[in-house]
């Protein structure tokens, strides 16, 4: 009998999110999106009473515009009446303007 060959299988180092993240283009550019959605929320919540703030959540920027995602129909008419005020906020703060879209993200 001859001797055989072992082989040896490489299996890859798993690697951090965050690692994940700063290898990849198109990761980073969305993960500063986020951020920047989650940055433009914190701005108008101290406009917002706190019932309202909670039921918003960050949602997607694009170049059309910034997307809040909110519990429920009510919420969204709501928070459609406070726009205007809101949209001042963000301006006033140094944030393009930029339309905001409201989005209800049913659980």
């Amino acid at each position: 009998m001859g001797a055989s060959k072992s082989s040896t299988v490489s299996v890859p180092l798993p690697t951090s999110l965050a690692g994940a993240i700063a290898a990849s283009a198109s990761l980073t550019h969305l993960a500063a999106r986020l951020r920047e959605s989650e940055q433009r929320l914190a701005a108008i919540a101290p406009l917002l009473p706190d019932a309202l703030a909670r039921e918003l959540r960050p949602g997607p920027i694009d170049d059309e515009g910034w997307s809040v995602l909110v519990s429920n129909a009510a919420v969204a008419a709501k928070l459609r009446q406070l726009l205007p005020r809101l949209s001042d906020e963000l301006k006033a703060q140094g944030w393009p303007d930029t339309p905001i879209r409201i989005l209800v993200n049913a659980p």
